[in-house]
């Protein structure tokens, strides 16, 4: 697996965060192929590294409703 520089990365908060800011992810455009998550609280935690294509399909479903438990 390929490393990636997210040093100069530009995060965006989810659209569904609250003002506290508590249960919010924050994503990062400006790659090609990948989607780089983390955890708002935590922005010097882990990051979790999607395909594109992968972290569509998952916006998509939770979009339609498929998540839902």
């Amino acid at each position: 697996m390929r490393s990636i520089n997210l040093s100069a990365a530009t995060w965006r908060k989810s659209s569904h965060s609250n003002q506290d800011g508590g249960a919010c992810v924050e994503v990062s455009d400006g790659f090609t192929s990948v989607v780089p998550v983390r955890d708002s609280k935590a922005p010097r935690g882990p990051v979790l590294v999607f395909a594109t294509g992968d972290w569509s399909s998952f916006v998509t479903a939770v979009k339609d409703g498929q998540l839902n438990g």
